[in-house]
């Protein structure tokens, strides 16, 4: 996995063959086609899962911690939309694309 280049766990379990849901055909679609969002402003008590959750009601968050991966532009835009300016463990986060 070390060659992966920083390609997150949560990310890995999506694309695995036991995830028939997400499988590892697609890898090549979210690389290619997935929208990261740059996220400031993120608490140091905020976790990936909580900051993934928060952010998986627009849409299937492929990574993030820093940044937030959607597999659609759509579901980007609707994070930034929603997402800017909301208070997340105490913090104001700033999203951006």
């Amino acid at each position: 996995m070390a060659g992966l280049g920083g390609v997150s766990r949560r990310f890995l379990r999506n694309i695995s063959p036991s995830n028939s849901t997400y499988p590892a055909s697609r890898l090549f679609f979210y690389r290619t086609f997935a929208s990261k969002l740059f996220v400031k402003g993120v608490s140091f008590l905020t976790t990936e899962e909580r900051l993934a959750g928060a952010f998986s009601q627009f849409g299937h968050v492929l990574e993030g911690y820093g940044f937030v991966t959607f597999a659609t532009e759509i579901e980007a835009d609707k994070a930034v939309e929603a997402m800017n300016g909301k208070v997340l463990d105490g913090r104001a986060l700033v999203v951006r694309r």
